[in-house]
């Protein structure tokens, strides 16, 4: 019988853990729990429901995280999740048909219905949103991107159908704290890269960034929280492109 280990990295995640793991119930055989420095009950629920739990001393980006994790895994199949992610009874019964009866398939892109400040987001660029998640541990790994990482499959990709609901947004404290740490990181990242901005350049991506996610990508049809989420979204990517001005200006001093 083929056994499931569930991978997560986490940080203060108190708040996500408990129901994330709940959501768990009878489909995994282990569960690896790789922390950093939570200072809140992060750990302690991660010890109720029995997860192995690492604690590296430094913190070198998602995707790194995220292959240290997959090194604790000792399943034959691997599902790595967020700890701001749920499964569904439908999505839990769709999982143990997959890993049992795809034999040729070595992973899987999950759908996520995703949570904006009081509703599931259905357009706006959010759905339907794949994720490879569930794979054969051995054929995939995580790339090295410090955000925004991506696993990378080896071999065949199936689609499930069945979406995993991922509470991402529940207040707009957390859109602004978000929208600051994401947007100095992908900098960070893209700065490391050659890429460079200037405020233009900032104020252009910005307004592109509402354009595609209100008009294109029909935002209008998910309300004033359609209207939030591209606004949010202008935020982003306006600051990303300030941040990596500023680096260029740090680094030129």
């Amino acid at each position: 019988m083929p056994t499931l280990s569930v991978i997560l990295i986490t940080r203060n995640e108190e708040a996500n853990l408990a129901d994330c793991l709940s959501s768990l119930e009878g489909i995994a055989q282990q569960i690896v729990v790789v922390d950093t420095n939570s200072s809140d009950r992060t750990l302690e629920i991660a010890k109720k429901y029995g997860a192995v739990i690492a604690q590296p001393a430094d913190w070198p980006g998602f995707g790194p995280q995220k292959n240290r994790a997959l090194e604790l895994a000792t399943g034959d199949w691997v599902l790595s999740l967020d700890a701001d992610e749920r499964l569904t009874p439908a999505l839990r019964s769709e999982i143990l048909t997959a890993i049992h009866h795809s034999a040729h398939i070595d992973c899987f892109a999950i759908p996520r219905l995703s949570w904006y400040c009081g509703r599931f987001i259905r357009h706006s660029g959010w759905s339907p949103d794949y994720v490879d998640r569930l794979f054969k541990r051995g054929t995939a790994h995580f790339s090295n991107d410090l955000v925004h990482e991506r696993l990378i499959p080896n071999g065949q990709v199936a689609k499930l159908e069945n979406p995993m609901l991922h509470f991402s947004f529940m207040d707009f404290s957390q859109v602004l704290q978000k929208i600051d740490r994401y947007s100095t990181a992908s900098a960070e990242q893209a700065f490391a890269k050659g890429r460079r901005s200037n405020p233009l350049k900032a104020i252009l991506h910005g307004l592109w960034a509402f354009i595609r996610t209100y008009f294109i990508r029909a935002g209008f049809l998910d309300g004033y929280e359609g209207l939030a989420l591209a606004i949010s979204n202008a935020e982003g990517s306006y600051y990303r492109y300030m941040k990596i001005w500023l680096l260029q200006k740090q680094a030129e001093k």
